[in-house]
C-alpha cells in the first residue's frame, strides 16, 4: 500500500471537483483528484447537454407541426429515430471529450484513479493501492438518480435518464416517474419525437416550481399536451417479454395496468456519499447521511472537509456546483483560515415548453421567511404581444417583492423565453435592485419582457397599497 502526503485531496472529477482542484492549485497547493468512476462531468455525459440535444431535436418537430397555424404547409414531419440519437450521442461524446482532455491535461501525479474512502478526519484510502494523508479534503462526489428497489426485477426495462443518452433508436413506448425537471424535459421531448409518455407523478408539484397559482398554470398547460397523471402513485413495476408492466393507482383508488417499452425513475437524486464512510471522519451528518455544512465557506463543522456540488444535495445544478467547487477549494488551500465565497443569486431553468424558471426567493420559502411581509405581481402570457405573435401565449410569470423595502425578493414562471426572463431577473436580484428600480430599466416594444413590467407594475401597485390583491391595468401596446 502506497502512501500519499498531499496538501488537498479531492474526492471526485466532475464540475465542483475539477474546479476545486484549480482553486487549490492557484494556491501553489499540492493537489490530488480522486475519481473512480469515467471522466467527464455528469452535465456533459449524461446531464444538461445530451438532454438539450434531444430537446433541439424534439423542437425541430414540434416546429413542422405547428407550422400550419401560421399559414405554412410543409407536410407531414418523418422523424429518424436512429438520426436523432446518432446525433445525440455524436455531440454528446465531443462535450465530453472536450471534459476528458482538460482532465488528461493535468499532471499525472495529480491524478489517482480509484474509489476513496475515509479512514480519519484527514486519512482517505483509495481502492487497495493508496493511501492518501491530506491537510484538508474537499467531498465532489455527485449524486446517482433514485431507483426503487423493487423495480429492480424489471431489469434493463427500467432505466434512468443516464441510458437514454447511449439509445441507438426511440423507443415505441416510455413510462416516466416523476414530474421534476428531468422527468418533463426528457417526456416531453420524447413525446414530441413520437415515443408514446406517459408521466406519472405521486402528488401535484411541477419541476422547480411552488407557487400554487403557477402550479395550477402548469399542471393545465402541460396537460394540454402530454398524458401527465398527478395524484398517481406507482403501486409496482415488473417485466412481461421484453415490456416493463407498470400498475398505478389514482387519486380515486382506480387502478390501472400498462405495458411500456421502459420505465423512466426521475424521482430525484441521492448524493453519493454513502460508501465514504463519514463515520470516521468525526462530521455532524443529517437524517439523509450528508455532512453539516456552512453555505458560505462551504466546511464541514469546524473540520478540514469541505463539500460542493450535488454531494451536498442543495442546488444540483452545474453553474452552483461550479460555484461552491471554488469556494471549497479556495477554502480547502487557506484552512485552517476559511472566508465566506460567493453564493450567486438561486437561478433554475427546466427547458420543457413553456419553459419554467424560478430566480431568487420562491414562494414557498417566502411564505415561511416573510409571512405577512411580501407581495406578488403577475403576468399571464395568453394576450401578451410578443408571445400571441410567436403563438407562444401561454403561461404565467409572478415576481415578489417585500413591503417596506419595496426590494425584489424572487420570481417563478412558466412561460416564454423563461431560460433569459430568468437570467435578467436573477441579475436584479443579485443587484438588490427594488421593483421602483427595475421599472426606471428601459423596455424594448414589441418583446416578451414587457410582459415583465406588467407583473412588475401591479406588484408596484400593491407593495404602495399593503394590500397584495389591488388590480393593474396596463394599456402599453404589446405588453
Amino acid at each position: 500500500m502506497e502512501t500519499l502526503q498531499v496538501d488537498v485531496a479531492i474526492i471526485g472529477a466532475g464540475t465542483a471537483g475539477m474546479t476545486a482542484y484549480r482553486a487549490a492549485r492557484a494556491h501553489g497547493k499540492r493537489v490530488v483528484m480522486i475519481e473512480g468512476g469515467p471522466y467527464g462531468t455528469t452535465c456533459a455525459r449524461v446531464g444538461c447537454m445530451p438532454s438539450k440535444l434531444l430537446i433541439a431535436a424534439a423542437e425541430a418537430a414540434h416546429a413542422v407541426a405547428a407550422a400550419p397555424a401560421f399559414g405554412v404547409h410543409a407536410g407531414p414531419a418523418r422523424i429518424d429515430g436512429a438520426a436523432v440519437m446518432a446525433r445525440v450521442r455524436g455531440e454528446r461524446d465531443r462535450f465530453v471529450g472536450f471534459v476528458v482532455d482538460s482532465v488528461e491535461a493535468m499532471p499525472a501525479g495529480d491524478r489517482l484513479r480509484g474509489h476513496a474512502r475515509f479512514l480519519g478526519p484527514r486519512r482517505l484510502q483509495v481502492d487497495r493501492h493508496t493511501v492518501v494523508e491530506a491537510g484538508s479534503i474537499v467531498i465532489a462526489t455527485g449524486s446517482s438518480a433514485i431507483v426503487p428497489e423493487a423495480w429492480r426485477a424489471a431489469g434493463e426495462r427500467v432505466i434512468v435518464s443516464d441510458a437514454v443518452f447511449d439509445w441507438t433508436g426511440l423507443p415505441a413506448s416510455l413510462a416516466v416517474v416523476g414530474s421534476g425537471v428531468i422527468g418533463l424535459e426528457l417526456g416531453q421531448a420524447l413525446h414530441r419525437l413520437g415515443v408514446r409518455v406517459s408521466v406519472f407523478a405521486r402528488g401535484s408539484s411541477v419541476a422547480q416550481l411552488s407557487d400554487p397559482l403557477l402550479l395550477q398554470t402548469a399542471a393545465r398547460t402541460l396537460s394540454g399536451e402530454l398524458d401527465l397523471r398527478f395524484q398517481t402513485r406507482i403501486a409496482g413495476v415488473g417485466r412481461d417479454g421484453d415490456a416493463a408492466v407498470v400498475r398505478s393507482v389514482d387519486a380515486g383508488g382506480a387502478e390501472r395496468s400498462e405495458r411500456f417499452d421502459y420505465v423512466l425513475a426521475a424521482m430525484g437524486r441521492r448524493p453519493n456519499v454513502g460508501q465514504l464512510d463519514l463515520e470516521l471522519a468525526g462530521l455532524a451528518l443529517d437524517r439523509r447521511g450528508v455532512p453539516l455544512y456552512d453555505r458560505a465557506t462551504m466546511q464541514c463543522g469546524d473540520s478540514a472537509i469541505f463539500i460542493a456540488g450535488d454531494a451536498d444535495d442543495e442546488r444540483p445544478v452545474l453553474p452552483e456546483a461550479a460555484d461552491q467547487g471554488r469556494i471549497a477549494g479556495d477554502n480547502a488551500a487557506r484552512y485552517p483560515a476559511p472566508r465566506a465565497g460567493l453564493r450567486r443569486t438561486p437561478l433554475a431553468v427546466a427547458f420543457c415548453e413553456p419553459q419554467i424558471a424560478t430566480v431568487g426567493a420562491r414562494h414557498k420559502e417566502l411564505c415561511h421567511s416573510h409571512a405577512g411581509r411580501f407581495a406578488i405581481g403577475s403576468v399571464s402570457f395568453e394576450d401578451q404581444g410578443r408571445s400571441r405573435v410567436m403563438l407562444q401565449n401561454r403561461g404565467m410569470l409572478r415576481v415578489y417583492g417585500e413591503f417596506g423595502s419595496g426590494r425584489f425578493l424572487g420570481a417563478e414562471m412558466i412561460g416564454p423565453r423563461a431560460e433569459h426572463i430568468g437570467h435578467l431577473l436573477a441579475w436584479a436580484h443579485q443587484a438588490g435592485l427594488s421593483v421602483a428600480a427595475m421599472l426606471d430599466m428601459p423596455f424594448y416594444h414589441p418583446v416578451v419582457e414587457e410582459g415583465v413590467r406588467t407583473a412588475l407594475r401591479e406588484l408596484a401597485v400593491h407593495l404602495a397599497r399593503e394590500d397584495g390583491a389591488q388590480p393593474c391595468q396596463d394599456c402599453t401596446p404589446g405588453a
